[in-house]
């Protein structure tokens, strides 16, 4: 399969949005900006796109303009090995964005990303129906997920 690159459309932000993804991500970079040159639809000299890797996956953010917006339709999953990896991820790309439900947040940018640990799914993924329910219910409660009260409700232990 040739690789594919998620490509981000972005109006006139994609360098700072490039620059806080690679200071949020583990081996990232900042891999080549190209500029708008001379009878092209942007302002020459001003950024067009951003090649990025975030932790070896390479994206693109293209300053298109604003036709185009982001929504939820599209989001990046993040999983998390545990608590603190939950909390550095969403505390750091909610910054100025919007906190949503079910681990879900948007960027200050109108990106979506779900901040989702690896335990949220062996939970709801449970042998035990009720114990599945019972995470589920918790996590359709909470905004950013604490997996520790996802493993209280599991449990039957009220919170």
């Amino acid at each position: 399969m040739p690789k594919t690159v998620p490509c981000l459309w972005f109006d006139g932000q994609a360098e700072q949005a490039a620059a806080l993804y690679t200071a949020v991500f583990p081996n990232s970079e900042v891999l080549s900006v190209t500029r708008y040159g001379p009878g092209t639809p942007g302002e020459e000299g001003s950024v067009m796109t951003v090649s990025f890797s975030l932790d070896g996956h390479e994206y693109v953010g293209l300053n298109g303009g604003p036709q185009f917006t982001f929504s939820e339709a599209i989001s990046f999953q993040i999983l998390c090995a545990d608590q603190d990896e939950v909390d550095h991820y969403w505390d750091r790309l909610a910054e100025g964005g919007e906190h949503g439900p079910c681990g879900w947040l948007k960027d200050r940018f109108g990106v979506s990303w779900q901040v989702v640990p690896e335990r949220l799914l062996s939970l709801v993924q449970d042998a035990d129906p009720g114990r599945a329910q019972r995470a589920m219910q918790a996590m359709l409660g909470m905004r950013k997920i604490v997996i520790a009260e996802l493993e209280r409700a599991a449990d039957g232990v009220p919170a």
